[in-house]
Formats: structure tokens, sequence, C-alpha cells
């Protein structure tokens, strides 16, 4: 796709372009630079929100160089979203990551740096200075003084030309940018989300064609407010301009969301759907996934199938999975379709989530045999209970990892096959649970098939997938797990979710220990030494 008019050129083709999903493994990264300390998962537009690219000096971006590891997007950043311009394939932390998990024993850990540049198809921007110059970007390091990323190289490019569009629109109909000191101004930010699903072009090139949900959140209690004429003008000015019938089509959808609050959310409670296609789709893990703009996103949607692939594969076919923290679904209903779950249980907090589950259950098939259900409530209170009946557990929680209810939970799992709780098990004493809350909450706010599964109380996980955003924490919870010999590490996998961070994301896979796992275990570990002994002879 041509770059948009006005917008810088992306990277020459004559330069090797990113490999999609390479998956190198990792021997001895020992010139990659120490590891600062990670930063927290973005809730609001700040210092350690959205990751995105550098800005080029005076309007210009040098050419890529000839390898992928000096491919730098810009010269001089003052925004927050990079924290290094070079080796972006080799984020910081990398080495130690690597040392953690070679140090446990995984011997065939792998990372796959993805994609490099044009790589972020979600990205929440704050909206300032003045409707003839506004400033669309993220706050300085340290500060709420946007920086303007017109032309970000994280970004995918239907993201910078819906940018540059609507800047043109907010100069046009002098539409005015938040003033956070004053409480004033009319447009506060502005969420876009890329679709690359579009089924009438071939797959190769949907991707680069891709469309924008545009998000914007308006200063004002509802569409009744005064000021919502301009937010209709500003609607209609989009459409025309980057919609169907307009020369570049980059518009899939337009929402708004009404925000009055002093504080840093960035979203209100209050979301209208004001133009285009009310639904928009994307396809994970082979199966159709709805995602409004009010659930959870992935921001690097190519990684995140990527990784996505890689989890199926650790599944057994036939299995019963509960999948906590689990957003809209995408990873339990992806299960049910490819592995042939008997059941997949969803648990999830946020209750705007389970419109986006009901959407794309709808579009699963009909013959699957699996019992899908999707609960509205905290995965860390009676964590027990969801866990019980199941052979697989995923979770995939915040950047701060699981909370200790979870660990708590998982331990007595892991440690139920061992001797000394093999005869009275504190699993089996679990009380029949009468506070009218709880049981309202363990009952399911969406159930897809009519069959009603009996869950074998005998039944516990003996496989834990830990989807982590959050490196510190999974150490801690990784060591807390595997302290007791509850459960051990199985195998590990890395992915660059947020080139040009220090951010990583990471894929481990946990077995349950028992006396089989342990006799395994040991003989592996005799062969090892009889190896070595006969090397040194």
């Amino acid at each position: 796709m041509p770059p948009p008019a006005g917008l810088l050129p992306w990277p020459s083709p004559t330069a090797p372009a990113p490999r999609l999903t390479t998956t190198d493994p990792i021997a001895s990264p020992s010139s990659r630079s120490p590891s600062p300390s990670p930063s927290p998962c973005p809730v609001v537009i700040s210092a350690t929100s959205a990751q995105t690219c550098r800005r080029a000096e005076a309007g210009h971006i040098p050419a890529p160089a000839t390898r992928h590891s000096n491919l730098f997007f810009c010269a001089i950043c003052r925004c927050s979203g990079c924290t290094h311009e070079f080796d972006l394939e080799k984020p910081p932390v990398l080495e130690e990551v690597s040392d953690f998990f070679k140090g446990h024993g995984i011997e065939d850990f792998t990372f796959s740096r993805g994609r490099l540049s044009e790589w972020r198809c979600r990205a929440k921007l704050a909206v300032r200075g003045t409707s003839e110059s506004p400033l669309i970007g993220l706050y300085q390091e340290g500060t709420h003084i946007v920086q303007d990323i017109p032309e970000c190289r994280a970004h995918h490019p239907s993201i910078n030309a819906a940018i540059k569009l609507l800047k043109q629109g907010i100069s046009e109909l002098n539409v005015q940018p938040f003033d956070e000191d004053a409480g004033t101004g009319e447009l506060r930010y502005v969420q876009m989300t890329v679709t690359t699903y579009n089924t009438s072009i071939p797959v190769a090139q949907r991707y680069d064609q891709a469309r924008v949900q545009v998000s914007l959140v308006w200063n004002s209690r509802d569409e009744r407010s005064k000021n919502s004429e301009k937010l209709n003008l500003l609607q209609e000015f989009l459409w025309t301009n980057g919609g169907p019938r307009s020369n570049l089509h980059v518009i899939h959808s337009i929402w708004a969301n009404f925000q009055t609050s002093t504080s840093n959310i960035i979203f209100g409670h209050k979301w209208r759907h004001i133009g285009g296609e009310a639904d928009l789709w994307e396809h994970f893990g082979g199966v159709d996934i709805s995602l409004d703009p009010y659930s959870f996103g992935q921001a690097n949607t190519l990684s995140f199938n990527s990784l996505l692939h890689k989890l199926i594969k650790y599944v057994p076919r036939g299995s019963t999975v509960v999948d906590l923290y689990s957003g809209a679904g995408v990873i339990g209903l992806a299960l049910a379709a490819s592995r042939k779950c008997r059941s997949v249980k969803c648990v999830e907090i946020n209750k705007m989530s389970k419109l986006s589950f009901e959407k794309s259950a709808s579009r699963l098939p009909t013959n699957l045999g699996c019992t899908i259900t999707w609960h509205n409530t905290d995965a860390s209170v009676e964590p027990i209970h969801w866990l019980e009946g199941s052979s697989v557990a995923i979770v995939d929680p915040p950047r701060k990892g699981l909370h200790p209810s979870v660990i708590n939970a998982l331990q007595r799992v892991g440690l139920s096959e061992r001797k000394a709780y093999k005869a009275k098990s504190s699993l089996t004493k679990i009380k029949d649970e009468k506070r009218p809350w709880i049981l309202r909450a363990r009952e399911p706010a969406v159930h897809v098939d009519s069959t009603i599964m009996e869950e074998s109380s005998e039944t516990w996980p003996e496989t834990l997938i830990y989807i982590s955003c959050g490196w510190e924490s999974f150490k801690k919870d990784c060591k807390s797990l595997i302290s007791h010999e509850a459960w051990y590490l199985e195998n590990a996998h890395a992915f660059n979710f947020f080139p040009g961070t220090d951010s990583i994301e990471v894929l481990a896979i946990f077995r349950r220990e028992s006396g089989t796992t342990q006799k395994k275990k040991k003989l592996k570990m005799k062969t090892k030494t009889k190896t070595k002994k006969k090397k040194s002879k």
C-alpha cells in the first residue's frame, strides 16, 4: 500500500523486510545490555503507556540499515513509547530471560522477534494543542506534555493515515482539543484499532489494506450535550473523507465515548456507535473474534497470533480447559475449535467483554461437541472452584502477575498428588458454598452449548500454561510454583510484542509433578550424568 499523501515513505523495498515470526533458539547472548526495570502495563496515557516509535529529526527518517538489528525508527525522541532504537529484535531483557530458563533446565527456549516496524494495530493517543495545530500522540516521559507522533514507525500505516485525516477534521471544523488545566475542550483522546479482516481480498494483502476503527473520547456526558453537534460533524467528515466512497478508504467504523472525569482514566462508561460497521472482526487461532472498542485487545496482533498457535500445540485433544483472566475469550474459543475440547470455561472480571464473547461464539461450528461457558467474576475469589474439573489451566494475568490466592490454589493442586496429601487431600474438603453472591458469580453469563457436563471433582489440572506480560512478576510466580515441587517447568518461549522497548511476552508451560514424572526426571538426570562421565573419559 503506498504511503498516504504527506506522510514519510515506508522502508525501502530493497532493504530486507523484518521476518514475521522468526523463531531463534537462544544460545549465549552475552553481548546484550543489562535489563532495566520493566514498565508497568499501560492503563492511561503516560510515560509507560503504549509503545510507539521515535520521531524523526527535522522530518527525516534515515533509510533502514542492511541488518534488522540496526533498523532504527528515528533519530530523536521525546515521547515515552520507546526505550531504545537499535537492536529492535533483541530487547535488553532478553539475555536475562534466556539465562533464567536455561538455569531451570529449558534447553530449547526460543524467541520470536516478529515484525519490527508497522506492527502496532491498537493505539490510545492523547489529543491536545489547538484546533489550528492539534497534537495527537503520547505524553513526554514524566510529564503531561503531549508529543505529536504523526509518522510513528511502529504504528500500522493505516493508523498514521487516520491520524492525519483526524487532524484535518479538527482544524476544518474548529474542534477544540482538551485542555487538562482548565478542563475545557471537546476531544480528549482517540483510540485507533486496526482490523485486517477482509474476506474479499487475498490473505497476503489483508494486512497492508487494513481499516481503522476510530473511537473519539468526547468531553461531555452524552450525545445530548451542547457540543454534540461538532461530534456529529467530525464523524461525517471522517466517514466522507475516509469511508468506502472516498479516495482513501481507511476508516472501518467510528465510535464515541463520553468522559468528563478529571482523572487520568481515558474512557468513560458510555459508548455509542456513530458510523460505519458496528462490529470489528479479526481472525485469531483459526476462529473469528469480535473486538468491541471497550474490550481488551492486543496491540501487536501478528505476534499474538504467533503465540496463540504455539500455545494450542501444548493442549492435548479432548482436554477440559479453564481460562482465567480470559478477556473476550480469544484463547478459550480458539482451543474449543482446534483441540476438540470437552469443555472450556472462561473467567473474566470485565463485564464489558461479554458481548464480544457472545458474538465470537456465535461463529463457531455447531458440531464442536464442546461445552463453552463465560463467567463474569474475579478469578482470585475461590480460584480452586474454577480449577476443579479441568485438565488444563491457562492464566494470562495483568503485569502485576497472579493473585496470591491463585498461586496458593495452584500449589494445592500440584501437591495433591504427593503421598503426604494423597490420603486426605485438602482439595476434597471444599465445603458446599452458600454465599449467594459467590453462587451467582459461578453461574455462566454465557453458555454456548446446551449440554450440561458433569465435572469430576477428581480431575485437576495436569498442565498449566502461563502467559506473562510482566517479566519481574513472572519470575516471582514461577519460583513460587516450582519451589515446593508442585509443578515443574517443561518449556518456555518468548515473543517480541513491543519492539523498541524492554518488554517481553512469555509463554511458559508447567506440568504437575507426580510419582511417574519424578521417576522419569531422575532417570533422565542419571542418563545425562552417565553421558557426561563417558565424554570425560
